[in-house]
């Protein structure tokens, strides 16, 4: 029984910390805003096809999911998956949010990530303020994330 137990603790305290090790990755837009207003980090925004692009599932693979992106998104950016699924069913809510965003950054492929500044005008609205965008970059997280740093620096 004690085996058993010792077996049990192992692989939770595993699964903890590989739980740690990964990104929040935020669907709702406004939950996403008001992380980001309170930490004063621009948001991320990662347009996919998540279960049919192929271009999507690698930059996932190569770079999103890497320890070096994870850090680096903890200290920079809000994340935000604005998805665009062909078999996973979504809610009404969640395909007109995305939908508006996707016309709003005229995103014209997959994978897009846009890099906005969040901007609260007088009357109270919500407005971005983009720092630019990419897409795929070959040559991992290294290469990736040297694009995004100088989008970074973009700053309005």
């Amino acid at each position: 029984m004690k085996k058993i137990f010792i077996v049990l603790l192992l692989a939770f305290s595993g699964w903890g910390m590989q739980a740690q090790d990964t990104a929040e990755w935020h669907t709702d837009l406004n939950k996403a805003i008001t992380v980001s207003n309170k930490t004063h980090k621009p948001l991320f925004l990662f347009f996919t096809g998540s279960d049919w692009c192929g271009w999507c599932i690698k930059l996932q693979k190569e770079v999103f999911k890497t320890p070096e992106f994870t850090k680096w998104a903890k200290d920079n950016v809000v994340l935000v998956e604005l998805d665009f699924p062909r078999r996973t069913q979504q809610s009404e809510e969640l395909k007109v949010q995305n939908a508006q965003l996707n016309n709003f950054f005229k995103v014209r492929g997959y994978p897009t990530v846009w890099i906005t500044d969040v901007v609260k005008t007088n009357d109270g609205k919500t407005q971005f303020s983009p720092r630019g965008s990419t897409g795929y970059v070959a040559g991992g997280p290294s290469a990736w994330l040297d694009g995004a740093n100088k989008i970074m620096v973009n700053k309005t």
